[in-house]
């Protein structure tokens, strides 16, 4: 599934981004206060600022956006990284910094991601692949700062495994809050996990 495919009876492509932005806005106000299930399509259509009527005219189910929502969180994640991401100038210090900048997102999303996880359950098999297939996008532009700023090469599942460790512990941060917010400030969970990182990498921190 694409964005493409999820069907509007509108035309106007930037009138369909302009309410699909507004309904995504929407939606993620909501599913953070009461879930996916708890939520109905009325009180999106209330929450974006138009009718139920309306919202029809620009998705086909609930499912829809939620496969929104999902898609809107994946590529925010990836404009930021993507931002930071200087392989022109490789060095450990870029990588680094690749690092810390993708912890800081994390903090920043933590309660985008939860709904990304928690929510994903409900959406069916061929847009659960689509969602997933980004994830993995983002697990690949992490090997590819490891690949292309480490001075020495890993093992290539080495550094998969590794992109995708970093990957989780930035998660980590949102997921097990009620734990490791409570024993350490965002800074000194950054400095730790890059210090993990960096080990496992064959580097001295």
């Amino acid at each position: 599934m694409s964005k493409n495919k999820v069907l509007s009876s509108v035309k106007d492509e930037e009138l369909i981004k302009k309410r699909r932005d507004q309904m995504i806005k929407g939606a993620l106000t909501l599913f953070k206060e009461k879930g996916f299930h708890r939520t109905t399509t009325r009180e999106i259509a209330k929450e974006s600022g138009f009718s139920i009527g309306t919202l029809y005219e620009y998705i086909r189910t609930k499912e829809d956006v939620l496969y929104l929502v999902c898609d809107s969180i994946h590529g925010e994640v990836k404009k930021r990284l993507e931002a930071v991401v200087d392989l022109k100038q490789p060095s450990t210090e870029n990588l680094c910094n690749v690092i810390t900048s993708f912890f800081h997102l994390m903090d920043e999303m933590q309660e985008e991601i939860l709904i990304l996880y928690q929510e994903v359950k409900s959406l069916s098999k061929e847009t659960r692949v689509y969602i997933l297939q980004k994830e993995r996008e983002m697990a690949d532009m992490l090997e590819k700062a490891i690949i292309t700023c480490l001075p020495h090469k890993l093992a290539k599942q080495d550094t998969a495994l590794l992109a995708n460790n970093i990957l989780i512990q930035g998660h980590m941060w949102g997921f097990r809050r009620w734990m490791v917010q409570k024993e350490f400030t965002l800074e000194e969970y950054i400095e730790r996990q890059l210090n993990f990182a960096l080990r496992s990498m064959g580097i001295k921190s």
